[in-house]
Formats: structure tokens, C-alpha cells, sequence
């Protein structure tokens, strides 16, 4: 979840579920009274699944899941893309860089940095979108060092400049990126 309409979804599918005493949704967690039956829990991620969402099952995937809600944060801070991502998430999930790497990169099957690259690119997107802004602020706004760079990271990943996709371009939701 990364926004309050998530938290507002997740407790409207997650009240629908019979056999699970809801205590409260927040972001990122859903606290239910005792130990939901299995049976529940499929029930609770399937309908979950439809709209986006997932049951975090291991410890792995909860870690995993606090870096992508650390990063997707950051990603909505101007100041968040020039941010020292190998500071930030020790800092904040209180483990070392190098663990945090492996387990999310043995989840994933990709590097905090790839995935990091992915949320901005999709800021960018929406930004270009949303047409307020000129290169030079997007480029600014997402940690690039200047529009030529932003071009072509952006080139890279989409397989268009930043001009080709503001005309013709389709985002991706966060929870696919």
C-alpha cells in the first residue's frame, strides 16, 4: 500500500472477508484479531490480488515490502531522488545495505537499484504526463543531473525520449513496476 486510497481499498476488501476480525489497516499492515485459518488468508490474497495487493507471508517478503514502500516514499520527494538510498534503508529498516540487497534481489530477482531506476522512470512519466513541468524541472525534480542525462536513462528504459512518450505514452501502476 502507498497511499491512503490503498489503506482505504485494502480495509474495504479486507471487512468483505468472513472469518477475519479486522482491528485496523495501515499503511503497509493489516491487523486482524488472532490466527486467521489458511483457508482465510488465500481467500483474503486472492481478493486482495484483484486489485493490486499482496498477503506478505515470510519475513523475506515483509522486508522486501518495507524497501519497496521506503523507495516508492522517496520517489515522491523531489529531494527523495538525490537521496543515498544505501544510507536511507539501513537507516530506517535498521539492517545492513548488503543484507537488504541480497534478500531483495533473491526475491525479486532484481537489484534495489534497478528497481529504485523503475519508480523514477515512472515519476517521470507521470510528470510528462501531467505537462506542468519542462525537462529541465522533471529533471531536476527526479535527481538527474540534467535533461540530457534524464533523456537518456529515460531512452533506455522506455525506448523513447521524453518529448515521444509526453505525446503518446502510457504509464504503468506502481504495484507492477
Amino acid at each position: 500500500m502507498v497511499c491512503r486510497h490503498c489503506v482505504a481499498k485494502v480495509a474495504e476488501i479486507t471487512s468483505r472477508i468472513q472469518s477475519l476480525d479486522l482491528l485496523g489497516v495501515e499503511l503497509g499492515s493489516v491487523t486482524v484479531v488472532g490466527n486467521p485459518e489458511d483457508e482465510v488468508i488465500d481467500r483474503l490474497d486472492t481478493e486482495l490480488h484483484k486489485e493490486g495487493f499482496e498477503v506478505i507471508r515470510s519475513r523475506e517478503e515483509g522486508i522486501v515490502s518495507e524497501i519497496k514502500t521506503k523507495l516508492m516514499e522517496l520517489s515522491r520527494e523531489g529531494d527523495g531522488m538525490r537521496a543515498d538510498i544505501a544510507t536511507i534503508l539501513p537507516d530506517s529498516l535498521h539492517m545492513s545495505y548488503r543484507n537488504l540487497s541480497r534478500i531483495f534481489a533473491s526475491t525479486e530477482g532484481r537489484t534495489i537499484e534497478n528497481y529504485f531506476t523503475s519508480l523514477r522512470i515512472e515519476r517521470i512519466k507521470e510528470l510528462l504526463l501531467d505537462g506542468q513541468l519542462s525537462l529541465s524541472e522533471i529533471a531536476f525534480d527526479t535527481g538527474f543531473s540534467s535533461v540530457p542525462h534524464l533523456s537518456t536513462r529515460f531512452k533506455q528504459a522506455t525506448g523513447m525520449t521524453p518529448t515521444q512518450f509526453r505525446e503518446i505514452g502510457v504509464r504503468t501502476p506502481l504495484s507492477e513496476v
